[in-house]
């Protein structure tokens, strides 16, 4: 058997596979990348922070940039989820000193993570970044990055809030407003509205059908096309006639028992005579 093609529907075939391959292995593959999230012991998260995490699969695979001055210094942070800030393997969260270009600082590490979330928001913490030189008993930073709940942000912008220090424990604050994190809306329809539903498809059904038949089946033209045409032209009729008959108050056929006495006075009768009758 020979199966031929038409150049434009050779074309055509090409254009559709171009497209579609490439769905179709963004499909396969992103829900992968929040699995590149570990524990600092370099294991897989408990099922419970990875069902957090996979909530936030639309916000893999892009950096989130804050930018901010402190004094005559300007610092731009990185971030990325479960990937590589800036391209720097195993860094989730960088500070890039702008009046400075060099090395950039990791804050925390991707594969040091920790999961803390609620209804609509979920905490991010990424340890084991570069020890502090001179303050925080030159431990290793940390970032917390609070990912809340907003409906129109979309995939949100990155914001610096603070750097904490504290006699035990120093981290980087930011803030990022995300849909991602939003719970999904219960769209379910009442029983009213479903009854709506069917009964506008019903009609729907009716005149789309009626009129097929009546222009198809019966070869009717102009307004007669409208199923059921002669019933709908007296159907006003119809229902003034039920209500009269459902709302009268007494018989129409009978005649009234009482008659007014008219308030005019009756004009006088000529009176016949028959003397002409009478013999001469």
């Amino acid at each position: 058997m020979k199966v031929c093609l038409s150049p434009s529907g050779g074309l055509f075939l090409l254009w559709t596979l171009a497209v579609l391959l490439p769905l179709c292995g963004t499909g396969v593959y992103a829900s992968d990348n929040t699995k590149n999230c570990k524990l600092s012991s370099d294991k897989d998260l408990p099922p419970s922070e990875q069902e957090i995490l996979s909530r936030l699969e639309p916000l893999t695979k892009k950096d989130f940039r804050a930018t901010t001055k402190v004094d005559k210094a300007s610092y731009t942070y990185v971030f990325q989820l479960c990937g590589d800030a800036a391209g720097v393997p195993g860094a989730g969260v960088l500070q890039m000193d702008n009046s400075n270009m060099t090395k950039p600082v990791i804050i925390g590490m991707y594969n040091a993570t920790q999961l803390i979330g609620g209804s609509d928001w979920v905490m991010l913490i990424y340890r084991s970044g570069e020890h502090y030189d001179n303050h925080c008993n030159n431990e290793m930073r940390q970032a917390m990055v609070m990912i809340s709940c907003s409906s129109t942000a979309g995939m949100g912008q990155l914001e610096a809030i603070r750097e904490e220090y504290r006699p035990h424990e120093c981290f980087y604050l930011f803030e990022l407003d995300s849909s991602a994190v939003c719970p999904a809306l219960d769209s379910r329809l009442s029983t009213g509205s479903v009854i709506l539903i069917i009964g506008f498809c019903l009609v729907a059904v009716y005149l789309i059908g009626g009129f097929l038949y009546q222009r198809l089946i019966v070869g009717a033209k102009g307004m007669e096309q409208f199923p059921n045409y002669a019933f709908w032209v007296e159907f006003g009729n119809l229902v003034a006639d039920g209500c009269d008959f459902m709302c009268r108050s007494r018989n129409r056929e009978e005649p009234p028992a009482y008659r007014g006495v008219a308030t005019e006075p009756l004009e006088d009768e000529p009176e016949e005579r028959d003397d002409h009758l009478l013999p001469m």
